[in-house]
């Protein structure tokens, strides 16, 4: 049986409980939309997003959110975590297992209890955080439980942000032009990519606007001259030389709500760098200014892909145009802007744009845009230029 006890002092959450309740009730509300009788949230970002704990501490199965109206939201959580989900959470019933063997039968359990054994159950099974054997063992203990995938029913309302959700982008963004900055001009010839890493690190701890420290950095992508050929790499002891390209992919985070960045340089010259820079600019520039309420996350990245078409190098752009931003942003199932997506874009969505192109020898360069989708279109969060800077 759930249990309620009094609850440890909320340390660990950082907005209010009604904020909580605000998104569960628009999750429920999508819930009895999509005609599920009940969701079960597994995915770290969602479960950070409802409850503020992110159910880090199930090492051997997910820490599920159940969600059905009518009722409380119930977390069922392993024994040993439970203090802790009670501090840093905003859910006041909480059903705990033990060992991994129980986690099946306490879950069915909570089914049976809340008439959910043979009703229509929500699952996020394209996330994290959920393997098939979990699922299996709930579809053994209760045969008639009919599993539906509810993959992307919490990232679509997750999409639209809150008053409170936009501060706290709008903090991280203004700790991701501060590293940008220190990036730009920390520059110079044999200064290492670590060493940069190191100085940006130190420029957001020491800002007086971070005096509280609840805004970090997201791991950085920094690389110089040839090891700009890697995707995703972490900074090494590699100095930069004369005439070679730098490329700096980072996000500021606060209370787990990231906004990141792209943008390159140049130490002197690097013609194929610069070609390539020049032209994802004006990719940038069109899918910019394509964005606004109403259009479709394929229509938008079609426009970029255009201006790639017109200018008859296709083949240096090889991912998607963009992606919805804001708390866990690689989260499976969230808003992308690809080929042939359906969503529609919302008022209050934020978006990131990594316009990132692969040059013929194997550099990856360009620059990105992170915008807030208003009313008006896009408003650009950052305010650096995503044009190209020449150290």
């Amino acid at each position: 049986m759930a249990t309620i006890r009094p609850a440890i002092p909320l340390t660990g959450v950082p907005f209010p409980r009604s904020e909580y309740e605000r998104r569960q009730h628009r999750v429920l509300a999508a819930v009895e939309a999509a005609r599920l009788d009940a969701l079960v949230v597994t995915s770290h970002g969602h479960l950070r997003y409802l409850s503020g704990y992110d159910g880090s501490g199930g090492y051997f199965g997910p820490f599920p959110l159940i969600l059905m109206p009518g009722r409380p939201a119930t977390y069922v959580v392993r024994e040993y975590d439970e203090q802790a989900v009670r501090a840093y959470s905003c859910i006041d019933e909480i059903v705990a297992y033990t060992q991994q063997h129980d986690f099946g039968k306490v879950c069915a359990d909570v089914f049976r209890r809340y008439g959910l054994q043979n009703k229509r159950v929500g699952f996020e099974l394209g996330c994290w955080n959920l393997a098939p054997a979990d699922v299996s063992e709930l579809q053994a203990q209760l045969s008639d439980l009919n599993i539906c995938d509810a993959t992307r029913l919490v990232s679509s309302v997750a999409a639209v942000k809150s008053e409170l959700e936009l501060e706290c982008m709008r903090d991280a963004m203004r700790m991701t032009d501060l590293a940008v900055r220190t990036f730009q001009n920390s520059l110079r010839e044999n200064v290492t990519e670590l060493e940069i890493a190191e100085t940006m690190a130190m420029a957001i701890k020491r800002d007086p606007s971070n005096s509280g420290g609840d805004v970090g950095l997201a791991p950085v992508t920094i690389l110089f001259g040839e090891r700009t050929k890697l995707p995703h790499g972490f900074p090494m002891q590699h100095p930069i030389a004369k005439n070679e390209p730098a490329f700096l992919e980072i996000g500021a985070s606060k209370h787990g709500y990231t906004a990141g960045m792209v943008r390159c340089a140049v130490l002197g010259r690097h013609p194929e760098a610069e070609s390539l820079h020049a032209l994802a600019e004006e990719v940038i520039e069109a899918v910019v200014a394509a964005i606004k309420p109403g259009m479709t996350a394929g229509a938008v990245d079609l426009t970029g892909r255009e201006v790639l078409k017109q200018s008859g190098r296709q083949g240096v752009f090889r991912q998607r145009s963009g992606y919805q931003t804001g708390i866990n942003w690689t989260e499976r199932g969230d808003l992308s802007l690809e080929p042939g997506a359906e969503d529609l874009l919302t008022a209050g969505m934020t978006l990131h744009i990594p316009n990132i192109l692969c040059s013929e020898n194997g550099y990856l360069f360009g620059a990105g845009a992170h915008v807030l989708v208003s009313e008006r279109g896009a408003e650009l969060l950052s305010s650096i230029p995503y044009t190209l800077h020449r150290a």
